[in-house]
């Protein structure tokens, strides 16, 4: 059985080779497993609680690796799709939808000053459609800024505000295509969906902003696999990788395959230094954490390693 914690060397043991085994792309993308019963998924995501994951972070910046941690948040929650925002009151009509939300939390330390950054990704529950908002704030001391990307019916809706003059504030349009922040909420939805070959992407909202990039549609090759390592799990596994062809960027992920595939880690490639951004999870909780805000709830934190 696959252990709660996995170590951060074993993973990388994983991420970069070793004894592992690897079948065809052919071959793995069959295997991937993506059926559940309506029964098995309700009782995992519509629980009224949500799953909350710690990861080791080593997070790449300024040409140097430094320690961190991220935390995951996946929770399903009522949205409404025309106001793309969540449902809170009012009549309960057609444009309410179920989604699975994520909010991507990364906090390190570079020097003497701290980074926080947290992405939050809104994707229906229903098979087939595509994410309907991506949004990405991010915290230091010489400032914050934020983006946000809404899928329309005639393209992206981009909004971008920042303290950088160069930057500014701006508002711009993008064609409709995949966006890297929703694979993380489609591999838990249904990995074997995920497109492979040569796709279209925009890049992960939180490398644009740490790289001082335009957001942008750009050419990426993807790949699905699965895979074993005796040392990790005697579970089967699979890994989602994307390589973009005209930046220094790639993102690979490791999760279970079996449902509800849970997230092991992921690297991230940024930049042309050879330096690797890393995370490994440690700890993982199912917890309604909106109720729990009174001081002795802090042993929460303590459960999931932080």
């Amino acid at each position: 059985m696959l252990s709660k914690t996995v170590t951060f060397g074993l993973l990388l043991a994983l991420v970069l080779g070793g004894v592992i085994y690897y079948q065809s792309e052919a071959e793995a993308v069959a295997a991937v497993k993506s059926s559940v019963s309506d029964k098995e998924f309700s009782g995992f995501w519509y629980q009224g609680q949500a799953e909350l994951t710690r990861y080791e972070l080593k997070q790449e910046r300024y040409g140097e690796v430094h320690q961190g941690d991220a935390v995951l948040i996946f929770v399903t929650e009522d949205f409404l799709d025309d106001k793309q925002v969540k449902y809170e009151f009012g009549p309960r009509g057609e444009n309410v939808k179920s989604i699975l939300k994520l909010n991507a939390t990364r906090k390190f330390f570079t020097g003497v000053y701290p980074y926080s950054i947290m992405t939050s990704v809104f994707t229906p529950v229903e098979a087939g459609k595509g994410t309907y908002k991506v949004a990405t704030s991010s915290q230091e001391w010489c400032g914050h800024t934020f983006m946000q990307l809404n899928q329309r019916q005639d393209g992206i809706d981009g909004r971008f505000y920042s303290y950088f003059q160069a930057e500014g504030d701006q508002q711009f349009k993008l064609p409709n295509a995949l966006m890297e922040d929703e694979i993380w909420t489609k591999l838990r939805l249904d990995p074997a969906a995920l497109p492979t070959g040569s796709i279209e992407l925009v890049p992960a909202l939180h490398y644009l902003r740490l790289r001082h990039k335009d957001a942008g549609v750009l050419k990426a090759n993807a790949e699905l696999r699965t895979l074993r390592d005796a040392a990790i799990s005697s579970k089967e596994l699979i890994e989602y990788s994307v390589r973009y062809k005209d930046i220094s960027r790639s993102l690979k992920i490791v999760a279970e395959n079996e449902f509800p595939f849970t997230i092991l880690g992921w690297e991230e490639v940024s930049s042309n230094s050879g330096l690797i951004t890393r995370a490994a999870k440690t700890n993982s909780l199912m917890l309604d954490y909106w109720s729990r805000h009174s001081v002795s709830d802090s042993t929460y934190r303590t459960q999931l390693g932080l």
